[in-house]
């Protein structure tokens, strides 16, 4: 089961990403824009995700994502850590809010960055 430590380690490790205390808590950012954050006692994740997605997301596997009412408005969406199948998820999950959150100069230099294996 990852953990909050899993989430800095995986975040940090994508190009460009820093981590900036904000809200009281750990926020990471690409090129200063923030792409993930360890709300609440670090439990959960909570990453970008286009507003269609994160509903069908939602729906599908309740007990793991889920919308926070004051995230509602905003293209969020939250994991809880103990429902992602590991390693390989979480970095799926967060490789794939880096993607939404970075400059084109980042996403050419790292195409294959966050999209699915098969795609």
């Amino acid at each position: 089961m990852p953990d909050a430590e899993d989430v800095r380690r995986i975040a940090l490790s994508l190009p460009d990403t820093t981590e900036k205390t904000a809200w009281s808590m750990p926020t990471f950012r690409v090129a200063g824009k923030m792409f993930a954050t360890l709300p609440e006692d670090e439990t959960s994740i909570a990453v970008r995700c286009p507003k269609e997605e994160r509903d069908e997301l939602v729906l599908a596997e309740p007990e793991k994502f889920w919308i926070a009412g004051h995230e509602a408005q905003f293209a969020w969406v939250r994991a809880r850590l103990a429902a992602l199948e590991g390693e390989d998820e979480l970095r799926d999950i967060l490789a794939d809010s880096w993607r939404q959150a970075a400059p084109a100069r980042l996403l050419e230099a790292y195409p294959r960055l966050g999209l699915p294996a098969g795609g």
